[in-house]
């Protein structure tokens, strides 16, 4: 595709975001659209993103566990870039209305006190690099009309990120059995979804390796005060009113937050 191609796409998803009004599949408009030069439209949302005073604060993987490649339709993960501006406080409020079809994921997050590049990074490599682990939400959404997606459109809408919650009970690793680590997801109150971190690729250490080496490709390495997402443990629960949520996962803790 060419360069001005690319743009047209990155200019719509971001229209979309910003007007909170989905569109059609990039891949109907655009049917040239391939993984490769989906990452580029991405690219390109970040770089407008910082541009505007934004930071690019980590990167996360999805659709890894089977049950949300299922949910949606995907036979391969998708990774997508964080950005500050999408990390909301544990125990504050998120207005729905953000979003155009969210859902809620539950996942263990990351975070980096050393460098960790690929490709061939190995899992010994990333437990090394990771300071300690935290329960996480990631509220997931789409600018594409009803979530209709294939790989390219996904990676073109950075992954379909929609914001991230972290928990405060930051562990080590070495206090946490990750291949085997349950967790459960509440709304108003009563459980609403479960899985197990063994889910993620069989532990989510070798899903941050497989996210590393797969951004190798394009020259991204992950840098100390990162955070990471390995992808949800459990499939993903539509968001559709208000209330409370929580997620649990045993021996890591709770992460908290309410939607009006």
């Amino acid at each position: 595709m060419q360069t001005s191609e690319l743009r047209d796409v990155a200019i719509a998803l971001r229209t979309a975001r910003n007007n909170r009004e989905a569109i059609p599949a990039p891949t109907k408009t655009w049917p040239d659209l391939d993984a490769d030069s989906a990452f580029a439209v991405q690219r390109m949302g970040a770089e407008a993103a910082v541009a505007e005073g934004d930071r690019v604060v980590g990167y996360k993987l999805g659709n890894i566990a089977k049950a949300m490649q299922d949910a949606f339709g995907l036979d391969q993960p998708d990774y997508g870039h964080l950005l500050a501006s999408t990390f909301a406080c544990e125990g504050t409020t998120i207005d729905r209305s953000r979003f155009i079809a969210p859902f809620v994921e539950l996942e263990p997050a990351f975070v980096l006190k050393g460098h960790l590049r690929g490709p061939n990074a190995t899992v010994a490599e990333v437990i090394t690099a990771v300071d300690y682990v935290l329960p996480a939400i990631e509220i997931i959404d789409s600018r594409v009309e009803n979530w209709a997606i294939d790989l390219p459109d996904t990676l073109a809408d950075n992954g379909s990120t929609g914001a991230v919650v972290l928990g405060g009970t930051p562990r080590c690793l070495t206090d946490l059995t990750l291949r085997d680590t349950p967790g459960v997801l509440h709304f108003a109150g009563r459980p609403v979804m479960s899985g197990n971190t063994g889910n993620i690729l069989g532990n989510p250490l070798a899903a941050t390796a497989w996210l590393c080496n797969r951004l190798a490709a394009y020259d991204v390495a992950f840098a100390p005060g990162e955070v990471i997402l390995p992808g949800s443990c459990l499939e993903a629960v539509p968001m559709r009113e208000a209330g409370h949520w929580s997620g649990t996962f045993d021996g890591l803790g709770t992460v908290e937050f309410d939607v009006a």
